[in-house]
């Protein structure tokens, strides 16, 4: 069963945030709509942000490698490997249930990230302080 990765952190085009729920076992994002709720299924919204996420952390994942590295003081070509590989495969480690999900929203949270979609539950853009407003959001 699919977790809800980013729950509270999705939020409307009108900047309505994003409830939760679920259809019998499965967890839904309910996106307010003009009075309406409309469910949507909460891992092809997750997807599609991990998705984005990890085409933005490609494009940098030389930079991401060396300042991890650099922040667990292991600078040789194993853990570099490993930061990269772990970006390439990304969907697979939150796929893993390896991955604190309380965790990474709190962070996620604390660096004010906002998914935000419309009413079909497709993805317009994120919202992530620090990158470029200049630069393409996947």
């Amino acid at each position: 069963m699919w977790r809800l990765l980013f729950a509270d952190l999705i939020f409307n085009e009108a900047g309505q945030p994003v409830a939760v729920g679920n259809i019998g076992e499965e967890p839904h994002y309910i996106v307010p709509d003009a009075g309406f709720r409309r469910y949507v299924a909460a891992e092809y919204v997750d997807r599609q942000i991990l998705d984005r996420l990890k085409q933005r952390f490609l494009a940098m994942q030389d930079e991401i490698a060396d300042g991890v590295a650099h922040m667990l003081g292991q600078g040789d070509l194993f853990t570099r490997a490993s930061i990269k590989h772990a970006i390439e495969h990304m969907e697979e480690v939150f796929e893993s249930n390896s991955i604190d999900v309380d965790q990474l929203r709190t962070t996620l949270w604390m660096i004010k990230f906002r998914a935000i979609v419309d009413v079909h539950g497709d993805v317009v853009r994120l919202d992530v302080p620090g990158w470029e407003a200049d630069a393409e959001d996947p």
